[in-house]
Parts: structure tokens; C-alpha cells; sequence
């Protein structure tokens, strides 16, 4: 093992190397550059994906739970579903007036592939509806005006609470609440809107209308259309009491077998988390094949311009071997000048990959209007910075290690032969 002082020495003459030869350094390190910055990147990228999901579930909420005639994530025997029998509001209100654990008990009706109309403008979106207590959950949460009340669901008036994107298209430069647009040529007055839900693969859940249970049924019926029933837990810790709970009183008011599978499904905000993966594994995939490469590309640039560098320095080795310096000494020389190397380039690449995230960020939110990227934080992860200039040292030291070997083994008396 090289001693501390013969380490210190080895830092000088690999420091001096590079300096003499600085813009071979600079080239030499390009390779490096690049698949540090696609770390870097790859590492902002999932980060980012994982921020915009939980602020989604964040907002939806956690904390519920639905009973539906489908399975939202898709899994299961698609025509024994569509062979169940709907759930009817009936069916939901025996629920509600069953369950014990949780905090609100909503029955929900949706007609898809609705639209809503603003003067010669129409909009496609989903129809909801529900009743008032679907204003006490996170996903009924209001950033203008409020949620329809109890008067209101009782007395069937048409009043409706739009989503974010209806809002945004509609009413791009004014607040819409108190005026009013069209569901089924009928007008409907603005009462609030909905906090921005959705991000990415779940934008679609923005472009929702909520109107009153009554009004709603005034406007399609309720013939032939399936119920959910949205249960709030109340925390994370009760999903499982209030899912144990509903499953019990749902195969009891469904007159389901014991022997008998549900014939209904529990959906909650996990049933997306295998869609959220894919995305993150999908993007890991490509940037780590991507990383690969570059840092494929950038250590066999570095081990033959240490060879070269080995080539060009012999008469060095077989002087600092003649009065005495080790084997071990001069391999670590190389060696440390071949991490150095990798790591140079990884402070180089550092800063180029935040004013890339930096701009990619600003121009999402500010000229592409992409709002879940205002969720994303502008800044690179410190501790990313820590992973590049780690991984790039262990190139470094694999890089240089074939051509190190090389130049500990000379022979002095043939090293101070050469030219």
C-alpha cells in the first residue's frame, strides 16, 4: 500500500499531467460528460414523476376507497364484469345507511362522454353526479367559489361545480363562478371549481362537471347507468376496517353466495400505482441503456489516452522507479489521474444539467402551459451530485486500471532507454 505522503504525490503529479495537457483532459472527458448528465437527468426525471403522482392521490385522496361495477386498473375478466348486475342508487343508499367506519358515504353516477357548452363553444367531459357530502372528500376540495349544498342537491338545482380544465378553457381570464353554461342544452350556474387533480396519464380527471344526484337524474335518468359509492376512510390507517366493512354489507345487499366471488369491485388510488411504474421503469430503462453507453464510450476514450499518456511518460516511470519509488506508487498515480479525469468531467457535467432541467422546467409551465410541471422542482437533487461524481470515480479507477498495471510494471532500465 502506497504510504500518505507517496498519495500526496501522486495527486501533484496527476494534477500537473492534466494542466500540461488541459484541452486533451477536456475532449477526454466528454464521453463522461454526457452520461453523467443523463444520470443526472434520469435521476430529476423520476424524482419528478413521483412528485407529480403523489401531489395527484395527494389531492384525490388517499383516504378513499370506491365501490364500482368495474375494475378501474383494468385487471380481472373483462366480461364477467360487464356480465354483473348495475349497482343502484338503491343499493348505495342501503350502504350509507349500513356503514359505521367511515366518515362519508357518497353515492356517484357519471355519464361519459358528455359535453358542456359555452356560446358556440362545447366541451367533451365527464358528467358527475353526486350529492353534497362529495364536497367533504380532498377530490371535492374547491379553489373557487364552493361545492353544491344540501338545498341544493334536495331541491335538484341546476348548479354545478366544473373541473380545472373546464374552467380553463371556458374561462381562461375570468373567475366562472356565478355565471352559468349549458349540460344537455339545459343552463347551469357555476357554483365553484375543483383544485387542479390530475397530472400527466391522469389529466382526464380534470375534465369533469359535478351536478347535484337530482338534477343529474332530471337531465339523463337513472335507467339502465351503474352507481359507485365513494367511501372516506378518514385516514390511510382505516382503509382497511372501512374496505372489510363495505365488502361485508355489499355482498350482503347484493344477495351474493357465500361461496361466491364479489360481484362488484374495490377501487382505490393504488390500483394506478402499476401505471406510475411502468412510466418509472420505462424511463429507467432507456436513460440507464443510454448512461451505459456513454460511459462505454467515455472509459475507452480515457484508457487509451492513458496509454498514451503511459507511452509518452516512460522515461518519468523508469526515472521515479530508479530512485526508489514503489510499484504501488506509480499505479496509484495513474489511477488517481484517471479518476480525476471522470471526475472533472462530473463537476463539468453538474451545471449543465441544471441549466438543462432549469429551462426544460421554465419553458413547461411558462410557454408549453404544462401544469404538472409546476409541480416539479426546477432544481436538481444535491445528492444527485454525490451519485454522478461516485459513479464517475468508479470509471475512472476501471478505466484507468488495464493501463496503470501497464506503467507500474516497466522495467526501469528499459524505461530510461526510450525516447
Amino acid at each position: 500500500m502506497p504510504r500518505l505522503s507517496e498519495v500526496q504525490e501522486s495527486f501533484r503529479i496527476a494534477v500537473t499531467s492534466l494542466r500540461v495537457n488541459l484541452m486533451r483532459s477536456i475532449l477526454t472527458t466528454a464521453g463522461v460528460v454526457v452520461g453523467v448528465v443523463l444520470v443526472v437527468l434520469m435521476g430529476w426525471t423520476i424524482g419528478g414523476l413521483d412528485a407529480v403522482w403523489e401531489k395527484t392521490i395527494s389531492i384525490i385522496g388517499k383516504d378513499m376507497i370506491y365501490i364500482d361495477k368495474w375494475n378501474w386498473a383494468g385487471g380481472g375478466n373483462w366480461r364477467m364484469m360487464e356480465a354483473r348486475k348495475d349497482i343502484t342508487l338503491e343499493q348505495a343508499e342501503a350502504l350509507s345507511a349500513r356503514m359505521e367506519s367511515a366518515e362519508e358515504t357518497i353515492p356517484i353516477t357519471r355519464k361519459w362522454g358528455g359535453s358542456v357548452s359555452l356560446g358556440n363553444t362545447s366541451l367533451r367531459c365527464s358528467i358527475m353526479g353526486t350529492t353534497s357530502t362529495y364536497g367533504n372528500t380532498s377530490a371535492g376540495s374547491t379553489e373557487e367559489g364552493r361545492f353544491f349544498n344540501e338545498v341544493e342537491e334536495r331541491e335538484a338545482e341546476k348548479v354545478v361545480v366544473v373541473g380545472y380544465n373546464i374552467k380553463k378553457n371556458l374561462f381562461p381570464t375570468e373567475s366562472p363562478v356565478g355565471k352559468s353554461l349549458k349540460i344537455a342544452g339545459v343552463p347551469y350556474r357555476i357554483v365553484g371549481v375543483v383544485e387542479k387533480r390530475g397530472f400527466l396519464f391522469m389529466d382526464f380527471i380534470d375534465n369533469q362537471v359535478f351536478i347535484p344526484l337530482y338534477a343529474f337524474r332530471s337531465s339523463f335518468g337513472f335507467f339502465d347507468r351503474s352507481f359507485s359509492v365513494g367511501l372516506k376512510a378518514g385516514s390511510e390507517r382505516m382503509l382497511d376496517i372501512v374496505r372489510d366493512e363495505a365488502v361485508g354489507h355489499m355482498r350482503s345487499i347484493r344477495n351474493v353466495a357465500p361461496a361466491d366471488e364479489d360481484d362488484f369491485s374495490i377501487n382505490e388510488m393504488k390500483a394506478f400505482d402499476q401505471q406510475a411504474k411502468n412510466i418509472r421503469l420505462g424511463i429507467w430503462v432507456v436513460g440507464m441503456g443510454l448512461t451505459l453507453l456513454a460511459f462505454i464510450v467515455g472509459s475507452i476514450g480515457i484508457m487509451n489516452i492513458m496509454y498514451v499518456s503511459v507511452t509518452e511518460r516512460t522515461k518519468e516511470i523508469g526515472i521515479r522507479k530508479a530512485i526508489g519509488a514503489r510499484r504501488s506508487s506509480i499505479l496509484a498515480q495513474f489511477l488517481i489521474e484517471s479518476a480525476m479525469l471522470c471526475v472533472a468531467g462530473a463537476l463539468i457535467a453538474f451545471p449543465i444539467a441544471q441549466i438543462i432541467v432549469g429551462s426544460a422546467q421554465y419553458l413547461a409551465v411558462n410557454v408549453f402551459e404544462q401544469d404538472w410541471a409546476s409541480v416539479v422542482s426546477p432544481l436538481v437533487p444535491f445528492d444527485l451530485l454525490g451519485i454522478a461524481v461516485g459513479v464517475s470515480i468508479l470509471v475512472g479507477l476501471l478505466a484507468g486500471l488495464l493501463p496503470a498495471i501497464k506503467a507500474s510494471g516497466l522495467d526501469p532500465v528499459e524505461a530510461l532507454r526510450s525516447e
